[in-house]
């Protein structure tokens, strides 16, 4: 592992204990106000735990749509596989609905995939892009990067490797297909982690208190 890799990770889980120290934060003012007060916790607490709640929602909502993750985990492990296009089709990037005009800025590509990793189960997933990359709107075979540990991430790469691409070309559909691949939700061990604080948090001020 390199320097600058090395750093990423260490800023990575700064953040992620940030977040998580909020969290307990946050929760913790919202229990305790609404227990034993005083008042201003309780108003604190409310819309903290409201924005925290919708924060993470929106982070784990392309696992619970089926489609992959936004990009790679910096310095996290990455492979490529080839994939099968099973469909390409327009949808509003917020949304993911289908869209008639493909051109609109807020229209992106959505690829149906099934990625045929060496030392996984083939599965299923749906990567977004905002321009056809490798041309897969006339394709039936793709490249795709992903993360071995983490393979709901899924991105499509714009040049990749001359001997994926031939590889991919001459691949054969999978007799057995995952509908997707599981994994926890983004945001689940932060969550986790936030709770835990509260519930450490509340234990103090019970015996400080």
């Amino acid at each position: 592992m390199n320097a600058s890799t090395s750093s990423l990770r260490r800023l990575f889980n700064a953040f992620r204990l940030l977040a998580a120290l909020l969290i307990g934060l946050a929760f913790a003012a919202l229990v305790q106000g609404a227990v034993d007060g005083p008042r201003w916790l309780l108003i604190t607490g409310i819309p903290a735990t409201a924005l925290v709640l919708t924060i993470l929602g929106d982070v784990a909502e392309p696992m619970r749509a089926g489609m992959a993750m936004t990009g790679l985990r910096s310095g996290g492990p990455r492979a490529f596989a080839p994939a099968v296009v099973n469909g390409v089709r327009t949808v509003d990037k917020k949304t993911g609905r289908p869209v008639l005009d493909g051109r609109s800025v807020n229209s992106v590509f959505a690829f149906d995939l099934t990625v045929m990793p060496d030392e996984l189960p083939a599965y299923r997933i749906q990567v977004c892009h905002p321009l056809d990359v490798q041309g897969l709107t006339h394709r039936s075979r793709a490249v795709v990067e992903y993360d071995p540990e983490q393979p709901w991430r899924v991105v499509i790469p714009n040049n990749p490797p001359r001997e994926w691409l031939a590889r991919a070309n001459s691949a054969s559909p999978p007799a057995e297909v995952k509908d997707r691949t599981g994994g926890l939700p983004a945001g689940f061990w932060t969550l986790v982690m936030g709770v835990a604080c509260a519930a450490v948090l509340l234990v103090l001020v019970r015996l400080l208190g």
